[in-house]
């Protein structure tokens, strides 16, 4: 359980400073972050912390497919984590 809360944070933290960055490269007109990628961390585990952070800076918050798909997958995490929390408790 302790490695999976590590991994979580870790994935957060790399979600959070990614998103970030893309936002700098956005506003100077600088190489982007694909939003493969974007979405791909989020997959990865980090989909909370990407929504909360696009939210807070305003990034991508016109992308149906952000808006809407990373809530999606937040919900498919969550019912994967509690999954996970019952078989091992």
């Amino acid at each position: 359980m302790e490695v999976l809360l590590i991994y979580l944070a870790a994935i957060s933290f790399l979600s959070l400073v990614v998103c970030c960055y893309d936002k700098r490269a956005a506003q100077h007109k600088k190489q982007r972050i694909s939003e493969k990628t974007l979405l791909l961390l989020s997959a990865l585990g980090g989909a909370a912390v990407m929504y909360m952070t696009m939210c807070i800076i305003r990034h991508k918050t016109k992308h149906t497919k952000f808006m809407l798909g990373l809530p999606a997958i937040i919900l498919v995490q969550t019912a994967i984590i509690l999954l996970i929390c019952f078989k091992f408790s």
